[in-house]
């Protein structure tokens, strides 16, 4: 059976490339931007299979008429993705208030608002998959780009926990975790914070760092069929990582981890009070 899908953030990058991963196999798509004028070209190609409409994520009423209006059209929701999403590069220190708040408004507050929205449809269908586009910096961080961690680490958390909650009804929830893709998510769509010269000689160190570590990005066209995998799939995973080391890099910093917690463990049971484990 054909899937109806509400994806948002489909003018460019992973979710435009997964809304047409999704109509060219005959599914239905709910494709949201903040510019419904991007997705023009969705409508002429695959026409009555696509609902586009203007959205921005962070007006919780919007989003709540977005999601009615999808569910009016096509009848049912079956994967909602939430991909609509920005980074935000600037040291701890150099982050202003606004620029913080904005963060998590759009990354963290705009994939609650739509799933909020989308839960009593979806608990009602007793059917369902959440996707919540996250980040290899959902599980761990680097300098310059700590808020942006802090939104992907609480998207992950909440989203966790949603799992547990809605499995009973049926409803399915994927964070999907992408290493450095050749988006322009660093590009034209970051924001950048007003830089201090204190982190001068950090910053220098931090981008080599970035560099290195992104040398070879994977290509974003690749992922439409890893999509189409995961929510075909009948017991899809909690977490799902795209791109080539990201699971070498994470099995490093959770042995890390592992390791550090072992060595103040002793520590940590004589908080407890001295009762014996």
């Amino acid at each position: 059976m054909s899937k109806v899908w509400f994806i948002t953030g489909t003018s460019k990058g992973f979710g435009r490339i997964w809304a047409e991963a999704a109509l060219e196999r005959g599914d239905r798509v709910a494709a949201t931007a903040r510019d419904a004028s991007t997705l023009d070209a969705l409508v002429e190609r695959f026409g009555d299979n696509v609902l586009a409409l203007a959205l921005d994520v962070t007006d919780k009423a919007a989003v709540e008429a977005a999601v009615k209006q999808a569910h009016e059209r096509f009848g049912r929701l079956d994967v909602v993705i939430n991909n609509a999403g920005y980074g935000l590069f600037g040291f701890i220190e150099e982050v202003s208030e606004q620029e913080a708040r904005a963060q998590l408004e759009t990354n963290l507050f705009g994939a609650l608002w739509v799933t909020q929205a989308a839960l009593p449809i979806l608990r009602e269908q007793r059917s369902g998959h959440i996707i919540q586009v996250s980040s290899i910096g959902g599980v761990n961080a680097f300098p310059l780009v700590g808020l942006y961690h802090a939104s992907k680490w609480g998207l992950e958390g909440f989203s966790q926990a949603l799992a547990q909650e809605v499995a009973g009804f049926g409803v399915k929830v994927t964070l999907v975790e992408p290493t450095g893709f050749s988006t322009d998510w660093s590009g034209p769509s970051a924001v950048h914070a007003q830089p201090l010269e204190a982190y001068a000689e950090i910053r220098e160190q931090v981008m080599e760092a970035r560099k290195a570590r992104l040398a070879v990005p994977g290509d974003p066209e690749a992922t439409g069929s890893a999509i189409l995998q995961l929510v075909d799939a009948e017991e899809p995973p909690l977490r799902l990582f795209l791109g080539q080391g990201t699971l070498e890099m994470i099995k490093a910093e959770y042995a890390k981890r592992i390791a550090e917690w072992e060595r103040w463990d002793d520590v940590a049971v004589a908080a407890h009070g001295g009762v014996a484990r």
